[in-house]
C-alpha cells in the first residue's frame, strides 16, 4: 500500500507542477518574462536545493524525455511552415546549420581552453554541446512574443533552428569517442573524410525517413476514418513514429520528424484545423514538462562553482563567436549588417544544449558535470538576455513588420470527404476590418449566418451586421486571410473616422498622385511606387488585409488583396486636419473637372 500511496503522491505533485507551470504563463506574460526561463525556475524551486527538495539526477530519463518533447515541437514546427515562405532561405540556412554550428564550436573550443584550463578536445566537446540554436527556444519565443519578421529573416531562423541538431549531436558523439579513446590509453585516429562520409549519412537518412514519412502520413490521415478527436493523436504518433525508426536507423530523428511536420503542414489534409490545434496545446505541453525536468535535474549550489566561467563562456558566444559564424555564414547571401546582427542574436540555446550535456554523463567522459553546468548556465543567460530583448532587437534593428497582430476568434469545422474546403466561422465585432468597409473575398464561400439566435441563410441575412456570427466556406491555406477581415483593429480607429478612412484607391495608384491630390508630402523616393508596391516592399511580399502604413502624415491601410498584392487600399487623414485636406482635394477635385470640361478658372 505504501508503494501505491507513493505513485499516488507522485502523480499529485507532478500535476500540480504542470498546473504551475501552466497558469505561471499568465505571471510570465504579464511581465515580459520569457516562458521557458519562468518554467526552469519551477523546476528550480521543486528541485533538491528548493523548497521542493526533490533529488532528481537520472539523466537516461532525462534524455529520453528530451526526444520526445523536442520530436513534439520540432513536428509542429514544421507544420506551421510554409514551402512558400521559404524562398531564399534555404541556402543560408543550410549554411548556418552546418558550417554555422562547426564555426562557433571551434570559437568555443578555443575559448574553453583559456577560461576552463582543459584540453582543446574538452574544449570542441563543450562547444559542440552548446553550438546549435534551439529551435524550441526561437519557435517558442518568435510565437508567444507576437513577433512578425519579415519573411527571408524568419524562414531563416526558423529553418536554421530546426535543422541545425544533427550537426552538433554528430560533433559531440564524435568528440565523446575520441575523448574515451584517448583516456582509455589508444592513440585517437581521427579520419575526416570517414566523419564527413557519417555524417552525410546522418543526413540523407532523415532527409528521406522525413520524406517518405510525412507522405505515408497524409496518406493514411486522409484514408483512415476515426472518431472524432483521434486524427491529432494519430498525427503526433506518427511524429513519434518518425524520429524513433530514423533514430535506429542512425539518421537524424530531429530533421525527419521536421520535414515530415511540413510535408503535412503543406497538402490537403483531412482535420487540419483539429491537428494544428492539438499540436499547439501537445507542443506547450512539452515545453513545460521539458524545461520542469531539466530545472529539476540542475542543482544551484553546484551550479554557482561554474557560475563566473560559464557567464564568461555565454557571452563570449553571444557578442563574438555566433556573430563571426552567422556574419561568414550570410555575407553571401546578400543579407545586410542589420538582417545579419539580428540573426546573430537571436542565436538562442535551449533543451537541445543541456540534452547534449547529459551524453557526455551517460558516457562517462571526465569532466562531465561541467559540461552540464556550463550548459544550463548558457542557456539560462541566453533565455533571460536573448530572449527577453528579441522584440525589441528587432524593432530596433527595423527587421519586425509594421503591424499589430490583432486576436482574433475562429471557429474551425473540417467537412467529411472535403479536402479542398474547410468551415470556418467568426463573431463579428464593431472593429474588425469587414464592419469598416472591407470586402469578403470572392474563394471564401457565405454559408450561413447566426444572427439573435436564429441560424440564416447569406441571402436572409444581407449584409453582416455586430454580434452576428458568420460562417465561410475557405480554402484552408487561405484562411488566415479572412482572419484579418475579422480581427479587432482598434488601434487603426481614430476620432470619428471610419477603419479605411474616406478615400479608397485602387493598388495600382502610385504614391505621387496620392500625395498630390491630398496635399501630402511623399517623400521623392517613394513617388514613383504604386500602393500594392509601397505594402509588398514593406511587408516584405506578405501583406494582410489591415496592414497599415504611415504615408506623408496619413495613414494607408490595406482594404483588399488579390493572393499576395493589395488590390484596394483606405486613406486614413489626421483628424485634426480632415476638414483642410477634404477642402483641398475637393478644390483639385473641381480643377480636375474644369480643365476635363475645358472651364478655365477667373
Amino acid at each position: 500500500m505504501e508503494s501505491i500511496s507513493l505513485i499516488n503522491g507522485l502523480l499529485l505533485f507532478g500535476a500540480l507542477l504542470v498546473m504551475l507551470g501552466i497558469l505561471s504563463s499568465l505571471i510570465a506574460t504579464r511581465f515580459g518574462a520569457p516562458l521557458l526561463l519562468v518554467f526552469v525556475g519551477l523546476g528550480m524551486l521543486a528541485g533538491e536545493d528548493g523548497p521542493g527538495g526533490i533529488v532528481f539526477n537520472d539523466y537516461r530519463l532525462t534524455y529520453m524525455i528530451g526526444s520526445l518533447a523536442l520530436a513534439v515541437i520540432l513536428f509542429d514546427g514544421g507544420l506551421r511552415t510554409h514551402l512558400k515562405h521559404l524562398r531564399g532561405a534555404v541556402g543560408p540556412a543550410t549554411l548556418l546549420a552546418t558550417m554555422g554550428v562547426m564555426i562557433t564550436a571551434g570559437l568555443v573550443g578555443w575559448a574553453s581552453v583559456y577560461i576552463f584550463g582543459v584540453p582543446l578536445i574538452y574544449g570542441f566537446l563543450l562547444g559542440a554541446i552548446i553550438a546549435s540554436t534551439d529551435a524550441a527556444a526561437v519557435f517558442f519565443l518568435i510565437q508567444t512574443g507576437g513577433l512578425q519578421l519579415k519573411r527571408r529573416i524568419g524562414a531563416t531562423l526558423e529553418m536554421e533552428s530546426a535543422s541545425n541538431d544533427p550537426v552538433a549531436v554528430f560533433m559531440s558523439m564524435v568528440l565523446v569517442e575520441i575523448i574515451l579513446t584517448t583516456t582509455s590509453g589508444d592513440a585517437p585516429h581521427v579520419d575526416v573524410l570517414a566523419l564527413l562520409g557519417t555524417l552525410t549519412f546522418h543526413v540523407v537518412v532523415g532527409a528521406i525517413a522525413g520524406g517518405l514519412g510525412g507522405l505515408g502520413a497524409s496518406w493514411l490521415l486522409n484514408r483512415v476514418n476515426l472518431p472524432g478527436g483521434l486524427h491529432p493523436l494519430l498525427a503526433i504518433a506518427i511524429a513519434v513514429v518518425i524520429y524513433a525508426i530514423t533514430s535506429v536507423l542512425e539518421g537524424s530523428g530531429f530533421l525527419a520528424v521536421y520535414l515530415a511536420g511540413m510535408i503535412l503542414g503543406n497538402r490537403p489534409l483531412r482535420a487540419s484545423a483539429s491537428i494544428v490545434t492539438v499540436n499547439d496545446a501537445a507542443t506547450w505541453l512539452a515545453q513545460i514538462i521539458m524545461f520542469l525536468v531539466l530545472g529539476l535535474l540542475v542543482t544551484p549550489s553546484k551550479l554557482l562553482a561554474y557560475a563566473l566561467p560559464a557567464a564568461l563562456i555565454a557571452v563570449f558566444l553571444m557578442v563574438l563567436a555566433r556573430p563571426v559564424a552567422v556574419f561568414l555564414c550570410l555575407t553571401p547571401f546578400g543579407f545586410s549588417w542589420r538582417e545579419k546582427t539580428f540573426v546573430s542574436w537571436v542565436g538562442l540555446r535551449g533543451a537541445v544544449s543541456i540534452f547534449l550535456a547529459a551524453i557526455p554523463t551517460l558516457s562517462g567522459v571526465p569532466h562531465a558535470e561541467l559540461y552540464f553546468n556550463v550548459a544550463f548556465m548558457v542557456v539560462l543567460m541566453s533565455l533571460l538576455i536573448q530572449g527577453w530583448t528579441l522584440t525589441p532587437a528587432a524593432k530596433l534593428l527595423k527587421l519586425a513588420l509594421p503591424r499589430t497582430s490583432a486576436p482574433v476568434q475562429r471557429f474551425e469545422m473540417d467537412l467529411p470527404g472535403q479536402l479542398a474546403l474547410e468551415m470556418v466561422g467568426y463573431p463579428v465585432l464593431a472593429d474588425s476590418a469587414i464592419m469598416n468597409g472591407a470586402a469578403v473575398p470572392v474563394w471564401a464561400r457565405p454559408a450561413f449566418v447566426i444572427r439573435n439566435q436564429n441560424i440564416l441563410t447569406p441571402g436572409q441575412a444581407g449584409a453582416l451586421k455586430t454580434s452576428d456570427y458568420g460562417y465561410f466556406l475557405a480554402p484552408p491555406d487561405r484562411v488566415h486571410r479572412l482572419d484579418q477581415l475579422f480581427a479587432a483593429h482598434a488601434e487603426l480607429l481614430t476620432s470619428d473616422e471610419p477603419f479605411f478612412g474616406e478615400f479608397t484607391f485602387s493598388g495600382d495608384v502610385k504614391l505621387k498622385d496620392v500625395g498630390s491630390f491630398y496635399a501630402l508630402p511623399i517623400e521623392a523616393d517613394m513617388g514613383d511606387l504604386t500602393i500594392a508596391e509601397l505594402f509588398s516592399t514593406r511587408f516584405d511580399g506578405k501583406p494582410d488585409v489591415g496592414d497599415h502604413l504611415p504615408v506623408g502624415g496619413a495613414v494607408v491601410v490595406a482594404r483588399e488583396l488579390d493572393e499576395d498584392r493589395v488590390t484596394r487600399a483606405g486613406l486614413q487623414l489626421d483628424a485634426l486636419s480632415t476638414v483642410v485636406v477634404q477642402t483641398g482635394a475637393r478644390r483639385r477635385f473641381k480643377d480636375v473637372v474644369s480643365r476635363f470640361l475645358g472651364i478655365k478658372k477667373t
